[in-house]
C-alpha cells in the first residue's frame, strides 16, 4: 500500500510539473552590441518595450558570446558548447551532425513534450548536406524561416515568405510569430507545419532569429514606398554622433593591431562604411531604426501573449549573437575578442519570478552557452552531458554566488579577409587576449586571380574545400599543442572598459599578465574538452559530389 501511495504521489508530481511547465520565446538579434537599447545606456534609440522587458525581468550587464561571428555563435547557443568543441564555422568545412543536433535545446525540449517553432533566420548548417539537408525544416513542429541572410526584404531572397502581407523583415517575422501563437491569425501559406495548429495542452518553445540590425541587412534598406515610416524618417532629424574612439580610414596612424596580424585592407567590403564618418553615421541611424522596429515587434509579441492568455506562463529571453565594430579605432566587422564584439545584452523575463527578483541589473559573468541549460532547468528537463554552459536559475532567483570567475572567448574564423586567430580570458576587472601568426592568402590576391581567369569572385572567396577542414582543425589544436603566441594584449577593464590602453609591456602588471596566461591555459582546455567534434563533412567538394549547388553564404 505504501508503495502504491508513493507511486501515485510521484505520478501526481509528474503531472503537476507537466502542467506547470512554462512556455518559452527566445529572441536572437544579429550584430547587436550591448549599447543599442535605452536600458543599456543608449540615449538616442527608442526601445521602450525592450526597456520595459528589462525592468520587469533581469538584465545581465556582463554577458558575452563565445565566438563573435554568426554561425559558430549560433551553434554555440543551440548546443551549449564552445566552438572549439562543436567544430562548426564558415571556414570549418563541416555541418552539425544528427548526433550533435539531437542534443540541441530545441530537440531535447521537443523530445520532452514541448511544441517547437522556429521563425526568421537560420545560419547554422545542420545535417548531411548542411542548409540543403532539410533537417532543420523537419526538426520543428512549426518552421517559417530562411537559410542564410534574409536581407531587409526577405521576399527578394526566400520563397517561403512570399505569402506575408508585409515586405520588411521584422514585420514578416512578426506575422510568423502571430501565426505560431494564435490559431485565428492569418495562416502563412509558406510555413511548414506538422499540425494544423499549436496544441493548447502542450507547452511551447519558439525560437525567433532575426537578421537585424546586421550590417548587410540595414545596408539593404531602400526606403520603399510601402516601408513603415520608422524605416524612412525616424532619427533623421537628430544629430547622429560618431562612436567613441572612432577613427576614419584616412586618419589611422598606428593601427589597433599590427598589420601582420589584422590585414585590414583585405576586410570584407561590406564593412567599408566604417571608413568614412558620413557613411558610419548613416549605418548607425539605420541600425537604430531597425532596433526600434524590433522593439515594436516585442510590443506585438507581448500583446499577442496577453490576448491568448499565455502571458502569465511564458518566459521571454532576449539576446544577440555578437556585436559589431563601427569604426572604433578604425575597426570594422566583428570576430575579434574585444568588448564591442563579444559583449551583448541578455534579458530574461519570467512572469512568475518573485517581485524582489524583477528589475535586477546583474553584473555576473555569463555567456550565451548558458541560455540552453537555463531554459531546460526552468522546464524541469535534465540537460545533456554535452552541455558546457551554466544553469542561471539560482542567479535569476537572487543568488549572489558568481556564475564563473572568468569568461573565455575565441576567434577561429581566420581567413583571406584578414582576421587573426585569437583567444581571450577576462574577469570583471581584467582581460587578456593572445594572437597567433596570420599566414592566410589575402583576399585581394584571390580577387585579382579570379578576375584574371574569369572566375566567380564569390566562389573564390567563400567556397570551402576539403583541405580547409585540415587547416581549421590545425587552428583548433595548435594552441593546445604549444603554438607560439605572436602578440598579446592586457586591459584593465574596470578602469578602461573601451580597451584603449594595452598594458602588456607595463612591468607593474607583469604578475597580472602571468596569472591570466595561466587562466587561459586552463580555460582553453575546458573549452576544447576531449574527443572529436560531432560533425559532417560539408564543403564545396562534398556538395558537388552530392549534386548540390555550392554554398557561398
Amino acid at each position: 500500500m505504501r508503495y502504491l501511495i508513493g507511486m501515485c504521489l510521484v505520478l501526481m508530481n509528474i503531472v503537476l510539473c507537466a502542467q506547470d511547465r512554462p512556455n518559452f520565446v527566445f529572441i536572437l538579434t544579429d550584430d547587436q552590441p550591448y549599447g543599442m537599447m535605452g536600458c543599456t545606456g543608449n540615449e538616442i534609440v527608442q526601445t521602450p518595450n525592450l526597456d520595459q522587458l528589462a525592468d520587469e525581468g533581469v538584465l545581465f550587464t556582463n554577458a558575452h558570446v563565445t565566438s563573435a561571428i554568426c554561425t559558430p555563435s549560433r551553434v554555440s547557443i543551440l548546443l551549449s558548447q564552445y566552438e572549439r568543441k562543436h567544430g562548426v564555422n564558415f571556414n570549418s568545412g563541416t555541418s552539425v551532425s544528427d548526433e550533435a543536433w539531437s542534443k540541441s535545446y530545441p530537440m531535447v525540449m521537443r523530445k520532452n513534450g514541448y511544441y517547437t517553432g522556429w521563425v526568421g533566420k537560420n545560419h547554422t548548417p545542420i545535417g548531411q548536406g548542411g542548409y540543403e539537408s532539410g533537417v532543420m525544416e523537419e526538426s520543428f513542429d512549426y518552421w517559417y524561416a530562411g537559410h542564410g541572410h534574409l536581407g531587409f526584404y526577405p521576399k527578394d531572397r526566400h520563397k517561403i515568405f512570399e505569402d506575408a502581407q508585409s515586405d520588411t523583415q521584422i514585420e514578416i517575422v512578426g506575422e510568423g510569430i502571430e501565426d505560431f501563437l494564435d490559431p485565428n491569425a492569418k495562416k502563412m501559406e509558406g510555413a511548414i507545419t506538422f499540425l494544423e495548429q499549436r496544441p493548447k495542452d502542450k507547452p511551447f518553445v519558439l525560437s525567433v532569429c532575426l537578421n537585424l540590425p546586421h550590417g548587410a541587412g540595414t545596408r539593404s534598406m531602400q526606403m520603399r514606398d510601402n516601408d513603415d515610416e520608422i524605416y524612412k524618417s525616424l532619427y533623421r532629424d537628430r544629430e547622429i554622433p560618431l562612436p567613441p574612439h572612432y577613427v576614419a580610414k584616412e586618419d589611422i596612424g598606428v593601427p589597433k593591431l599590427p598589420q601582420h596580424l589584422l590585414m585590414a585592407d583585405n576586410r570584407q567590403t561590406g564593412y567599408d562604411y566604417v571608413d568614412s564618418p558620413a557613411e558610419v553615421r548613416e549605418m548607425y541611424l539605420r541600425q537604430m531604426q531597425a532596433m526600434t522596429g524590433i522593439d515594436r515587434l516585442m510590443r506585438g509579441l507581448r500583446a499577442t501573449l496577453k490576448e491568448m492568455n499565455l502571458e502569465e506562463n511564458t518566459i521571454i529571453i532576449f539576446t544577440s549573437d555578437h556585436g559589431l565594430f563601427m569604426g572604433e579605432f578604425g575597426l570594422g566587422g566583428k570576430a575579434l575578442c574585444y568588448e564591442k564584439t563579444t559583449k551583448v545584452p541578455l534579458i530574461v523575463y519570467n512572469p512568475k519570478a518573485k517581485r524582489k527578483n524583477k528589475g535586477l541589473r546583474l553584473d555576473h559573468l555569463v555567456q550565451s552557452i548558458d541560455i540552453a541549460p537555463t531554459m531546460l532547468s526552468m522546464a524541469h528537463i535534465e540537460a545533456p552531458g554535452s552541455f558546457q554552459g551554466k544553469d542561471l536559475t539560482s542567479t535569476l532567483s537572487g543568488s549572489n554566488d558568481e556564475v564563473r570567475d572568468y569568461v573565455y572567448t575565441e576567434n577561429l574564423w581566420s581567413t583571406q579577409f584578414g582576421n587573426p586567430r585569437c583567444e581571450a580570458v577576462q574577469s570583471k576587472e581584467w582581460k587578456y587576449i593572445r594572437y597567433y601568426a596570420n599566414h592566410n592568402l589575402p583576399a585581394l590576391r584571390k580577387i585579382q586571380t579570379a578576375k584574371e581567369l574569369g572566375m566567380s569572385v564569390n566562389e573564390m572567396l567563400y567556397a570551402v574545400h576539403d583541405p580547409d577542414i585540415a587547416m581549421y582543425r590545425q587552428y583548433v589544436e595548435a594552441p593546445l599543442e604549444g603554438e607560439e603566441v605572436v602578440y598579446e594584449e592586457l586591459y584593465h577593464l574596470s578602469i578602461d572598459p573601451m580597451e584603449t590602453t594595452n598594458l602588456v609591456q607595463d612591468q607593474q602588471y607583469a604578475d597580472q599578465l602571468n596569472e591570466l596566461r595561466g587562466v587561459w591555459n586552463s580555460e582553453i582546455r575546458k573549452a576544447r574538452e576531449e574527443g572529436r567534434a560531432a560533425v559532417y563533412r560539408y564543403t564545396a567538394d562534398s556538395q558537388l559530389q552530392s549534386g548540390q549547388s555550392i554554398e557561398t553564404k
